[in-house]
């Protein structure tokens, strides 16, 4: 005899945490929502996941609906499941994240009416977000705070070619801390994962500076230690 068993219903959403490096400041990817409720709140992307898609798919169709950007390499890093964090009902959501190079990308263009505008936002004057995504914004700060000692995360965020004071700035802006020039450089070049250009910047008012390059094989072969500056 065949038992019917009864149906669940359930509902869950994705929201991104994108971050980018620009101008010496690290900023994250909002939207200003078009819909209620948090109407004209600041917000991450993100919305409800469709039924017949999986949550893959729903991230990259989200944020592609949102803020006109695709193709990111974006991870999950958490879920959040409290019982009040929508005021509509139960919503899980799942929450990615990716770390993305400003520079290049193309202008940012909801093509949904939800979003009324997505644009970068430095994250050290970050407002109140809509639902819990203030929390949501730092679990992934922490995150990729605590990978930037062990995992050369820095190098996706900047320019392909970069100087050493753009990488220092970007170390800064994640560890929210001033670190001593002299060391830090000292630090990094003893890695040897950074090949030093025959080229320096172009069209600065000051001093041009060498630029260099991220070698990623380099840094497969010989790096088995942490990046802690402190050490």
């Amino acid at each position: 005899m065949e038992v019917k068993l009864p149906s669940f219903d359930s509902v869950f959403s994705v929201d991104c945490v994108i971050f980018g490096f620009e101008a010496g400041e690290l900023k994250i990817l909002l939207i200003e929502r078009n819909e209620e409720p948090y109407k004209d709140w600041l917000a991450l992307p993100g919305y409800i996941v469709e039924q017949d898609e999986s949550i893959d798919d729903a991230a990259e169709r989200i944020l592609y609906e949102l803020t006109g950007l695709r193709d990111l390499h974006m991870q999950q890093f958490h879920t959040f499941g409290e019982v009040n964090r929508h005021p509509q009902g139960r919503v899980i959501t799942v929450a990615y994240y990716a770390l993305i190079r400003i520079n290049g990308q193309k202008e940012l263009r909801p093509i949904t009416q939800y979003a009324r505008k997505a644009f970068w936002h430095p994250v050290n004057e970050l407002p109140k977000l809509a639902f819990d995504h203030t929390e949501i914004f730092k679990t992934a700060f922490n995150k990729i705070r605590r990978r930037l000692n062990y995992q050369p995360i820095a190098f996706e965020l900047l320019p392909e070619k970069f100087t050493l004071t753009q990488l220092q700035s970007l170390y800064e802006a994640v560890e929210n801390r001033k670190l001593d020039k002299r060391n830090f450089r000292k630090k990094m070049l003893s890695y040897g994962f950074l090949k030093e250009l025959d080229e320096k910047q172009k069209g600065v008012s000051y001093r041009a500076a060498k630029l260099y390059k991220f070698d990623r094989r380099k840094y497969a072969k010989i790096f088995h230690n942490d990046m802690n500056l402190d050490k």
